[in-house]
């Protein structure tokens, strides 16, 4: 029997003809069998793929054929712009078969919640702190209203698994199965990642889970890169091309977005903006007017590229460039939908570290590379708050009982570990033990007590970026990393919204840091850390004048002045040590956070470095002799003692409840979320070059201002 011919017979009805679909796609073709089955599966695919139908309609096909009544289905996303975006489809899905489906989010009002609760839909479409905000409330009898769930569809997986919420989902998966006599099927919804086997057993905790779709994307694209040299020559690119066409502009910042969206403006191009900034009702018009209109651009910073549909779109555009190669696909996922169209993206390159992290990522998407999906080790702030979220939802709990739950959830900690944890939490009077049973203490009470327990259910929905401010003004969006100073309490220089900013001073609790623009081309990072492979990538795009695309005559003169520059590197492979009269650098192109690791590494052996960048670590003069003897001995430090150099790390004070963990918890969580052990290692183990002087180091001197017109001449890369 055919795959299609599995499903239930008016499913295939309308399929056909309430829908009017001629077929399915393979991912739904492929979804089928496995899902009908009742298996744990991971669907993987592009962008737009049809992923979220694949998931639907054979649950749907359960539904009916097995006859479920009540709340069946709970579908997880990250965002409620996405679930906005779903409601509608999926209940115009179900409504065809006489189901129906309803939301519970924090924009959905409390009398519609009480809907819900009254008379609830078949299928459930949240956010996973509104789940754990269920579990706990007293106005949620969870059992009735949970206790027959039996699917769970988590959506962009790939999203949530790459931080904190990737553990909070999987805590909050134990916990909905311990409502039910029979464990759910959980249906993971991903990009395209490097480990989708491994990514779909971590979730589900059950080896025998499948995947089904592509682990990689077909390398059928035009991607073309130009390097325009600012935010001005780029507006006056996108308004000469592809005139007619609907064009989605992703930038890194809101600030890049005001400036860019203005200047397009003047030239005469129908423009919306987009970007996290925004009201929801005001980004949701933007994206609505989108999907109507034609002859546009839209420009945005990330949210959108977070599975919102925006109709069939002509080409996507990139001022610079994503930090990997699974955001870049994402973006380019949103084009070449229509039958006889190609996938595309455009770059449009601001600064020479962006044309090369450009090429980098091209040169990786065509050797068929996408980033492992690998969610932080040691999630000890997340095993706190489900400590709490477990006291709060069942009033009192045995220390043994509270502690086995736990572990069924985080199975890789260590028990005693947890005990720690536990002994710290009653010590502290977070947690009390009366009569046998912890309950909430009086501190406990006063910071997530019942007045405040949405704070505690909620707290992994704010982003971990920070906001970076001039004066009152947002200029964008960074990790943590890169606001960390060298050693020597250096103040770090970003590259951000198109120009150069030295940080003055960070309020990690808030999340906000202070600006000041800075008349430098030297800075070392931008509003991500790159990783090891991307690094890598660059160092041998510099090294063998091959990038994976179509470069322009801007791009190839910008690409062969870096060569020029970098010409000391000679082959890929070992790391780099320059002296010259001002400093001495360690070139390991192995990204920010393993050059961070190094710094503090070094700087605990008695070796202080200044500055930490995504390709080298810069440390005083005179040093290299010193530096390469150091290196040979700090493998053995890196596994022994390293966490304990990040205690005074300012960002360990930022970590979600930093301040009620156990220092050498704070300190493992700060180590796993700052630094890059396994890369230091790489380095430290490797063959170093000889350590070379200031005449083989060569300078590049200050690039020309691009014109735009040249991006209208390409010639193919070499």
């Amino acid at each position: 029997m055919s795959a299609f011919k599995q499903l239930h017979p008016a499913v295939q009805y309308h399929i056909i003809n309430s829908l009017g679909w001629s077929s399915l796609r393979p991912i739904q073709l492929e979804a089928i069998q496995p899902v009908l089955a009742g298996r744990n599966c991971l669907l993987l695919g592009a962008m737009a793929g049809g992923k979220t139908e694949a998931a639907v309609l054979p649950v749907l096909s359960r539904m009916l054929t097995e006859s479920w009544g009540g709340l069946s289905v709970l579908y997880l996303c990250p965002s409620t712009t996405l679930l906005a975006n779903l409601e509608s489809r999926l209940a115009h899905y179900l409504g065809l078969v006489g189901r129906s489906a309803g939301a519970w989010h924090r924009e959905v009002p409390a009398s519609a919640r009480r809907r819900v609760l009254a008379d609830p839909p078949d299928l459930l479409l949240t956010t996973p702190e509104s789940l754990d905000g269920m579990l706990v409330s007293r106005r949620v009898e969870a059992v009735p209203f949970l206790g027959r769930v039996r699917v769970v569809i988590v959506d962009e997986l790939h999203a949530l698994a790459a931080d904190e919420r990737g553990w909070h989902v999987r805590a909050l998966l134990v916990r909905l199965q311990a409502l039910r006599e029979r464990a759910c099927q959980i249906i993971g919804i991903s990009a395209p990642v490097g480990n989708p086997d491994g990514l779909i057993q971590w979730l589900t905790l059950d080896g025998g889970s499948v995947c089904v779709g592509r682990i990689s994307e077909a390398q059928e694209a035009d991607v073309e890169i130009d390097h325009v040299g600012s935010t001005a020559n780029a507006a006056t690119v996108i308004s000469r091309l592809h005139r007619g066409e609907k064009r989605l502009l992703f930038c890194d910042s809101p600030s890049r977005v005001a400036e860019i969206a203005r200047a397009l403006r003047r030239l005469g191009t129908r423009v919306f903006v987009s970007h996290s900034s925004q009201t929801p009702e005001s980004r949701r018009h933007a994206e609505d007017a989108l999907v109507q209109e034609h002859d546009c651009v839209i420009v945005t910073t990330s949210p959108v590229e977070i599975g919102v549909d925006l109709g069939e779109l002509d080409r996507v555009i990139q001022i610079d460039a994503p930090c990997s190669v699974s955001s870049f696909l994402q973006r380019m996922g949103r084009t070449g939908r229509r039958e006889g169209t190609q996938r595309n993206c455009l770059f449009l390159t601001t600064t020479p570290e962006a044309l090369l992290v450009a090429c980098a990522v091209t040169r990786l998407w065509r050797e068929g590379y996408v980033e492992e999906v690998a969610p932080p080790a040691e999630p000890w702030d997340v095993v706190l708050q489900q400590l709490l979220a477990l006291v709060l939802e069942h009033r009192a709990l045995p220390r043994v009982e509270l502690a086995f739950q736990v572990m069924q959830a985080f199975p890789e900690l260590e028990r005693n570990k947890l005990q720690d944890l536990l002994r710290h939490l009653e010590t502290s009077d977070i947690l009390s033990h009366r009569e046998g049973l912890l309950h909430v203490g009086l501190k406990g009470e006063r910071r997530f007590g019942r007045r405040h327990f949405s704070e505690l259910t909620s707290v992994f929905l704010s982003s971990p970026d920070v906001t970076v401010l001039h004066g009152r003004s947002e200029i964008g969006y960074v990790a943590p990393a890169v606001l960390i100073p060298g050693p020597q309490d250096v103040p770090a220089t970003l590259s951000l919204a198109g120009s150069s900013w030295r940080v003055r001073s960070v309020d990690w609790k808030r999340r906000r840091a202070g600006a000041e623009p800075v008349d430098s081309k030297s800075a070392t990072r931008g509003a991500r850390p790159l990783g090891y492979a991307l690094c890598q990538a660059i160092r041998r795009v510099l090294a063998e004048r091959y990038s994976g695309c179509t470069l322009s005559r801007g791009a190839l003169e910008c690409l062969d002045a870096e060569r020029a520059r970098y010409a000391f590197l000679g082959s890929p492979g070992r790391a780099v040590i320059t002296e010259d009269t001002d400093a001495t650098r360690l070139w390991t192109f192995a990204g920010l956070r393993c050059n961070l690791t190094l710094g503090l590494a070094l700087g605990s052996q008695g070796l202080r470095s200044a500055e930490p960048g995504d390709f080298s670590l810069t440390l005083p003069p005179s040093s290299g002799e010193e530096l390469r003897d150091k290196l040979e001995r700090l493998p053995e430090f890196l596994k022994s003692s390293m966490a304990a150099s990040v205690t005074d790390v300012p960002a360990a004070t930022g970590i979600q409840f930093g301040d009620a963990l156990p220092t050498v918890l704070r300190q493992a969580v700060t180590a796993q979320r700052l630094l890059d052990l396994t890369a230091a290692q790489t380095i430290c183990t490797g063959a170093l070059l000889p350590v070379r002087k200031a005449d083989s180091v060569k300078s590049l001197t200050h690039e020309p201002e691009r014109n735009p017109d040249s991006w209208l001449r390409f010639r193919p890369d070499p």
